[in-house]
């Protein structure tokens, strides 16, 4: 049984528990564990959590499965993207999965989630930063029609890495 929810800041903690989780399954074997403690330190401590979850371009969903949280969601719009983007598009800032959840397509009922909202609002495309070294999330991605349209920088700590930027038109 799959089921989502939007968090709200009654989920902050259970919010910094996933995050951390899932992004130290998905980086912790190919960076440092400096570079990816100063990284979660700074990401997902939870007054930086409040300010995200607080701020209205912003939302946040918790995916469940069999009534265990399995992972979450994270998009953007206007100010609140990570880059300068026309008022059309909306960012999924972060897709992540458990590792024990994977391969049950819950990442796809999470990207599914954050296109219904793109429509919702009436944006024409949807964008996401993905590391380059990160083949099954780029492999993923395409799978959903996103096509690679440039790149930026990301700090993991102060290693900085590249994330591709794909995009998928509506």
């Amino acid at each position: 049984m799959i089921m989502m929810k939007k968090c709200t800041l009654e989920d902050i903690r259970d919010l910094q528990t996933i995050s951390t989780k899932t992004f130290r399954e998905t980086f912790q074997e190919q960076n440092s564990p400096e570079h990816l403690n100063a990284y979660l330190e700074r990401a997902y401590n939870l007054d930086q959590l409040t300010q995200e979850i607080a701020n209205p371009s912003s939302q946040f969903y918790f995916i469940y499965f069999n009534q265990e949280l399995a992972g979450y969601l994270k998009v953007n719009t206007d100010e609140a993207q990570s880059e300068t983007m026309d008022g059309d598009s909306l960012e999924v800032e972060r897709i992540y999965v458990k590792r024990k959840f994977q391969k049950h397509g819950l990442g796809k009922h999470l990207m599914n989630k954050a296109m219904e909202i793109a429509l919702e609002q009436q944006k024409k495309k949807i964008w996401l930063g993905v590391w380059e070294d990160n083949e099954n999330a780029i492999a993923f991605y395409q799978k959903k029609g996103f096509i690679q349209t440039g790149s930026h920088s990301f700090f993991m700590g102060d290693d900085e890495q590249v994330d591709l930027i794909m995009t998928k038109t509506l």
